[in-house]
């Protein structure tokens, strides 16, 4: 299973956009708490930490399909370079603003431009994957194995990154994490820039009628998929947390957190390195129906110990879910679409985490943990109703050459 990744790892210039793709997303665990930190860290308030941090959110939600699709017609390098600049000059902003107790504004013009520029890293590192892989005639059942692997990075960041950028705000200064933040994407977005062998070529010729991935009904069937999904995670954090404070056993809260990734982590690693039979949207539909069930039995759970059998359990069909969906992606799209496609994945996923964060806080204040976790069952269910009823939109032949 291991020397299937050290394979894949060993294919001309896989590192060198891999390494540097990792680094240059890790911020993504990072940027949301690292921004918390800092104004609450300046004696500022806790109300004024979420609304500038749910600025920057939003603003990331809705630029990230278009820097994908720039990147797509454009190329990746002018388009990273640019939107490093611009995300330098508006963190910076921001943590100065912050410093110097400048006006409400400020910090609110400031995360706005910080979180409009930040670039889809992961989008752009399965971008060029997929034109490896295709330039270099490999089996498809590499690509699947690539975003296997990406997948399985995704949950490795997300358990590093809230712990690298706690340690660094509280170890040294408030401002550490964000100024992390900005070192870690600086050292990515070069390292990709610099990289140009493995970005896809620029296609603008596209028709007016098929400009943009979200025009095709399948993409936004998966879209709609992944708000659902977005809801499950938003929201169970903010449920865990509940969950445990009920129990007396806050101590259990970050565990419980973890398991969840864990069991995404260790289902993603033996996923992707496995050849799998029947066609990817089916895997797709039966990871989807699996997280929904998932949530079934964390509704219930009222110990410590079976909420962690619980999350575990769920936890597992994320990876298969987020590898399968990348697969029918790259079937959906043209190569003139594909940064653009999985970008859309981001922003439903933060558009959905957003919701379920809200839904789940208000659960929790007015009726307690229990109810939390009803958001987290209506967003599985939410998802399974997309796939269910798109099913014909979601198919693997390509739509369009």
């Amino acid at each position: 299973m291991i020397q299937r990744y050290r394979t894949l790892l060993a294919i001309p210039d896989a590192l060198g956009f891999v390494i540097p793709g990792f680094v240059g997303r890790l911020p993504a665990a990072m940027r949301a708490l690292g921004c918390v930190l800092l104004i609450t860290g300046a004696n500022r308030s806790y109300a004024l930490a979420g609304v500038v941090t749910a600025v920057l959110t939003l603003a990331q939600a809705m630029t990230t399909p278009w820097l994908g699709r720039l990147s797509d017609r454009n190329g990746q390098r002018p388009v990273l370079l640019l939107a490093l600049t611009v995300h330098s000059l508006g963190l910076s902003g921001l943590i100065l603003a912050v410093q110097l107790q400048a006006p409400i504004w400020t910090l609110l013009a400031a995360a706005a431009v910080a979180g409009a520029s930040v670039m889809p890293i992961g989008s752009l590192v399965r971008a060029r994957w997929a034109a490896l892989v295709t330039n270099m005639a490999i089996p498809g059942s590499t690509l699947r194995q690539a975003y296997g692997l990406e997948s399985v990075l995704d949950e490795v960041l997300f358990v590093v990154g809230p712990f690298l950028v706690a340690a660094l705000a509280f170890g040294l200064f408030p401002a550490a994490g964000l100024l992390a933040v900005l070192v870690l994407v600086t050292i990515g977005t070069l390292g990709l820039a610099t990289n140009s062998r493995t970005a896809p070529s620029p296609v603008r010729d596209r028709s007016s009628g098929k400009s943009s991935a979200i025009a095709i009904a399948g993409m936004r069937v998966l879209v709609l998929t992944f708000v659902g999904l977005g809801i499950i995670f938003g929201s169970i954090e903010v449920a865990l947390l509940a969950f445990a404070k009920e129990r007396d056993s806050s101590w259990a809260a970050g565990v419980l957190i973890s398991l969840f990734t864990v069991g995404s982590l260790v289902a993603g690693f033996i996923y992707g390195a496995r050849d799998w039979r029947g066609r990817p949207e089916r895997r797709f539909a039966l990871a989807v129906a699996w997280l929904f069930l998932g949530t079934v039995p964390i509704l219930l759970s009222g110990s410590v110990s079976l909420m962690a059998l619980s999350v575990t359990l769920a936890g597992i069909a994320i990876a298969p879910a987020a590898i399968s969906s990348s697969t029918l992606l790259t079937a959906l799209l043209p190569r003139s679409a594909i940064t653009e496609g999985f970008a859309w994945f981001s922003t439903a996923t933060i558009v959905g985490g957003a919701v379920g964060t809200a839904a789940a806080g208000w659960a929790v204040d007015h009726h307690g943990a229990r109810p939390a976790f009803f958001v987290t069952f209506t967003g599985g269910a939410m998802a399974l109703v997309a796939v269910l009823v798109g099913a014909r939109h979601v198919r693997s032949e390509p739509v369009y050459a």
